[in-house]
């Protein structure tokens, strides 16, 4: 209600530009307004500004806004005032900024002869953020040679629809044969561009209808050449037209193109064509004149040359070994199917004759396939078969396979490279003969081999040093490639290598699997990756092992190696383990092995068990030691029995038990006096067997009832020593000598076994004297003095193995007068 206006310098001004604005508030027509108290403020869309605020004429505010840099296409300026506490919107502006229209490129004009009109297109220049008019323009020009700006107004011709960027002139505003400007206008609100203008005559720019193929037929005598007759449309029937014809089979990448086919009807011959083939034709035409447009391709067209019999030579490969009994040779023969330039139409089968076909007779023929392989059997010494291509016209020319042996110089190296994807490049150094041609063979590796046939290929120039190999020729596949040189008389023996077209990592890295595993050592093995999934040369496998603290550790393994020793480990711990199988374009990772080393060596192991068995058998021994300690006892300590507590010391002889016995009456720190030595002999009638023996069915323990006394005599009449009966015991001033002191060695303890106990007697002036019987089922059954030799024996001491025969057997003693035992074998 004109309470406030707001007013801008321009309401479109170019993006980055600076805006200026005002607002103005009238008091007296804003109902509600305090006067002095009139507060203005601003916002650009949703975003406040500052501006600066005055008092202007008869009693209204004005408040002054300046943008510096206005950067937004299309933005409202709002002018606020505080009314009643609030802030209300009370003016507003709209400004746009952009750019002047940008200059329009690319103007074509085609004249279209159905209905002569005239359709021009081009192309926009950048957006300008603004409406923009666009009008197609054209000026008749007085000058039809040259093209210049006409001085007559110029005419609109139309304005495009929408956004596109084309309009047609209809042709009653069209001049034909008359040059005339067209060009293209936009403008906005900062300004006009206009493109380049375009100087025409419109017949110039005419689109010409395609023509149309009559017919196709080949030329008998020229049986390469073919003629074709054709019509131009009606439209173009009063022109002067020049046309071309394009024709390819379906094997052929490109077209072939004939050109310089002149008038408006009639026919055209073309040569050149492949026999038995199938092509399809197409043609176009314009103005003689070079001007215009080539008319868009007329409808094709098929047509199939005649064929005629194969021609040329078969590239053939063969081996051949002998058939075992039979005098026959095996023979695979394989061959490359005929070039189509060769064929001359559709091979129906080959034929393999084991010698060429001679006027008036058919040679045996072997094969008849339609495959390019054949295996057949020929008779030992078959040199050479034949071969040849068929089809409907005709059989080729023979092709003589020599049978040569396989034992020439091989070639001097071998090498293959990436050719592409789908391709490798086969380079080899040429042998020192010359040779004629090269076989090449190629088989993809693979964990179950096959057969290719069609993977072979004959380079024929013998001075060749390299060959492109495409069929069946895959990436990340690995291929046996084999060279053979031919020669004139042999085949060279081949060289091998291997390639890929293409690599990359691994399908999947080796299983790990452990070996074996000690305190510090763990041996681990892995299968390797199949050749089909390794997807290139395996350049190495990396083993990596960590333990629980993260600490990693890897080596490189050769590629030809299948296990690995890791080694320095800690005993006891747990480790995970991995490999890595590398090619040259990658690696990857295998699954985690996890394993724990030992606390102990197998060797450390086994010195344990070996210990703990030694302990244990000797606790086992010391058991039974404590078991047995009687008898280990008597073993180690034999005991010796005292002669004092025996039942022999204690017994008397019935007659000798009325005899009183002398007991010292005081101890003599001298030995005791023997004043009795009694012998008792066995019972009347018992003699012993042999020396300490007697019959086995003789007991022990009966002595007779009386006793016979012996004792050792030594006398003047007496030679050194000798044996004598002894006489009742006699004192000191008797015959018989005085025996100071016996020793006794006797029994040992129950199941002891030792020798028979002894009996020793010393005097005061004679050696000891021994009473031993030697071993004997009886007890004191057979005693032997040793104090002096038996008669016989010689005055040095020795004393033979057995007693003389007439030596009495003691039988029992009593020794009485015994003062003192020194110890436990003494008394």
């Amino acid at each position: 209600l004109g309470c406030a206006s707001v007013a801008v310098g321009s309401p479109i001004v170019p993006l980055g530009s600076a805006v200026t604005a005002s607002c103005t508030i009238r008091s007296e027509l804003c109902h509600g307004l305090e006067q002095g108290k009139v507060r203005i403020t601003w916002m650009v869309d949703n975003e406040p500004v500052a501006g600066s605020q005055r008092r202007g004429p008869r009693g209204t505010e004005v408040s002054n806004l300046t943008l510096p840099q206005f950067n937004r296409t299309q933005a409202k300026l709002w002018c606020w005032v505080e009314w009643n506490g609030t802030k209300q919107r009370v003016g507003m502006a709209e400004i746009r900024a952009g750019y002047p229209p940008a200059k329009p490129f690319n103007l074509s004009c085609v004249l279209n002869l159905s209905d002569y009109g005239l359709t021009c297109q081009w192309e926009q220049g950048a957006d300008s953020h603004l409406p923009t008019s666009v009008a197609l323009k054209w000026s008749p020009q007085a000058h039809p040679s040259r093209c210049r700006r006409s001085r007559a107004q110029a005419v609109t011709g139309c304005t495009p629809q929408g956004s596109h960027s084309r309009c047609t002139v209809p042709r009653r505003l069209l001049q034909l044969y008359r040059q005339m400007e067209i060009w293209v206008s936009a403008a906005n609100a900062l300004g006009t561009a206009e493109s380049e203008h375009l100087c025409i005559d419109p017949m110039d720019v005419a689109k010409l209808d395609p023509p149309a193929l009559q017919s196709i037929q080949s030329i008998p005598f020229q049986t390469d050449c073919v003629a074709l007759a054709w019509e131009v449309a009606r439209s173009n029937a009063h022109m002067e037209l020049q046309c071309e014809l394009r024709y390819r089979a379906p094997e052929d990448p490109a077209w072939a193109l004939v050109t310089g086919i002149i008038g408006q009807a009639g026919t055209t011959q073309c040569c050149g064509f492949l026999f038995g083939t199938q092509y399809h034709f197409q043609m176009r035409c314009r103005r003689s004149s070079a001007r215009g447009y080539w008319s868009e391709w007329s409808l094709g067209r098929n047509y199939t040359t005649h064929e005629k019999a194969p021609a040329g030579k078969l590239d053939a490969w063969w081996s051949a070994r002998p058939a075992g009994a039979g005098g026959r040779l095996e023979v695979q023969l394989r061959w490359k199917a005929p070039q189509r330039r060769e064929a001359n139409g559709q091979v129906l089968g080959y034929r393999v004759t084991l010698s060429p076909r001679r006027r008036g007779r058919d040679p045996p023929t072997v094969c008849n396939t339609t495959h390019t392989q054949c295996n057949f059997s020929a008779p030992v010494g078959t040199k050479s078969v034949c071969l040849s291509a068929y089809n409907a016209a005709g059989e080729s020319a023979a092709t003589e396979v020599i049978l040569l042996e396989r034992k020439g110089q091989p070639l001097a190296g071998l090498r293959a490279v990436p050719g592409g994807e789908r391709s490798l490049w086969v380079r080899w150094e040429a042998p020192l003969a010359p040779a004629a041609a090269y076989i090449l063979e190629w088989q993809r590796v693979s964990s179950e081999p096959g057969h290719c046939s069609a993977c072979w290929q004959m380079e024929r120039d013998g001075a060749a040093t390299a060959a492109l190999i495409r069929d069946g020729i895959e990436p990340f596949q690995r291929y046996n490639i084999s060279v053979y040189p031919l020669y004139k008389d042999a085949i060279g023996v081949p060289i091998h290598t291997t390639a890929y077209s293409k690599q990359k990592a691994p399908t999947y890295a080796p299983k790990l699997h452990l070996k074996s595993i000690s305190k510090s050592d763990a041996e681990l093995c892995w299968d390797p990756v199949p050749v089909e999934m390794q997807n290139g040369f395996i350049t190495s496998y990396t083993i990596f092992w960590a333990n629980s603290t993260a600490d990693v550790s890897s080596a490189t393994v050769n590629p030809s190696l299948s296990s690995f020793v890791i080694r320095e480990l800690k005993p006891s711990t747990l480790y995970k383990v991995h490999i890595m199988a590398s090619t040259a374009a990658g690696g990857t990772n295998g699954t985690s092995l996890t394993l724990v080393t030992m606390v102990l060596d197998d060797i450390e192991i086994q010195f344990l068990f070996l210990t703990l068995g030694l302990i244990f058998v000797l606790l086992i021994l010391l058991l039974i030691c404590f078991q047995k300690n009687g008898r280990v006892k008597q073993q180690f300590w034999p005991s010796v029995p005292d002669p004092a507590n025996s039942s022999l010391g204690k017994w008397v002889p019935a007659e000798l038990q009325q005899e009183p016995l002398r007991v010292p009456g005081v101890r003599e720190p001298s030995l005791a006096t023997i004043s009795t030595v009694t012998v008792l002999e066995r019972v009347a009638g018992k003699q012993p067997s042999a020396w300490g023996k007697e019959p086995a069915t003789e007991t022990t323990g009966t002595f007779p009832i009386l006793p016979q006394p012996y004792v050792r005599q030594e006398g003047p009449g007496t030679p050194g020593r000798g044996w004598a009966a002894a006489e009742p015991c006699q004192g000191p001033g008797g015959s018989a000598e005085t025996v100071q002191y016996a020793r006794v060695v006797g029994d040992g303890y129950k199941g002891q076994q030792h020798a028979p106990p002894r009996l020793y007697l010393r005097s005061s002036s004679t050696q000891p004297l021994l009473l031993d019987p030697r071993p004997s089922p009886q007890p004191y059954e057979n005693l032997w003095f040793h104090g002096a030799a038996p008669h016989g024996c010689p005055g040095d001491g020795g004393c033979p193995e057995e007693p003389p025969a007439t030596f009495p057997l003691l039988q029992g003693l009593r020794i009485s007068g015994a003062e003192e035992l020194h110890d436990c074998r003494t008394f």
